[in-house]
């Protein structure tokens, strides 16, 4: 997981971005690391669900994946990785992330699988930040940055005299990144029934975390935390 300097420096970021005109994926290179983030997704998702042959499977197709990109990098080397040399030690860096990561489903350590290929989730998007190209990933993973943070210090902040701005400030910051993933959506994504749907879930869970909080009840605000995560999976996997 990204440490809080980073996730809020993404964070921080993406908010600037919206004062400036994103560069969408308009490349071969972009459009093939996108298409290959699918079945990324799909592992990330097996490796946290306990399903050892289905991770195995879904790494390989990861795997398969990301072999083409890696062709068309060096057949097609293209605006704006063109004399990145970063390019190549992402293209690499993915490589041993995967067989790592299949070494561990192998040997049932899905847990540490799933740690490994959440790096690769940071190689990427790196990779992005320095060429100055921004996608709808980067605010799918800037939400998920702000949520493991209030899933990981809320329970302390519920317990702590001086937590509830913390709280509040952080249900806040969700809130921002929740009407990010609807605006930032591509017009495809967001003419999709199905997006809709699973967006819709995200931003009312954020929406009971900020009522929580403004009522001060411990009780509710526990569970409001305890119910962010499960939609945003749902459209990561799906849209991520």
């Amino acid at each position: 997981m990204p440490s809080l300097r980073r996730s809020a420096s993404l964070a921080l970021c993406l908010i600037a971005s919206s004062l400036t005109t994103a560069v969408w994926s308009a490349d071969p290179v972009t459009d093939a690391v996108q298409k290959a983030y699918a079945p990324y997704r799909a592992a990330l998702f097996k490796t946290n669900s306990g399903q050892a042959a289905e991770s195995a499977e879904a790494l390989k197709q990861a795997q398969q994946a990301w072999g083409q990109v890696t062709q068309l990098v060096k057949s097609q080397p293209t605006v704006p990785y063109a004399n990145d040399a970063l390019m190549a030690k992402t293209l690499t860096g993915v490589d041993g992330y995967y067989a790592t990561a299949a070494q561990q489903v192998a040997a049932g350590k899905l847990s540490e699988a799933h740690a490994t290929l959440e790096s690769v989730r940071d190689l990427l998007s790196e990779l992005r930040r320095q060429n100055q190209v921004i996608v709808y990933s980067d605010h799918m993973n800037a939400y998920h940055a702000q949520m493991e943070h209030l899933l990981d210090e809320g329970p302390k902040w519920l317990k702590a005299a001086d937590g509830s701005p913390k709280l509040a400030a952080q249900a806040g910051v969700l809130g921002y990144l929740s009407e990010r993933l609807s605006s930032e959506a591509p017009a495809a994504v967001q003419a999709s029934p199905e997006f809709k749907e699973l967006l819709g879930a995200v931003t009312r869970s954020v929406a009971a975390l900020n009522a929580a909080v403004a009522s001060g009840d411990k009780a509710q605000i526990e569970k409001a935390i305890g119910q962010v995560k499960a939609p945003y999976s749902k459209l990561f996997i799906k849209f991520g």
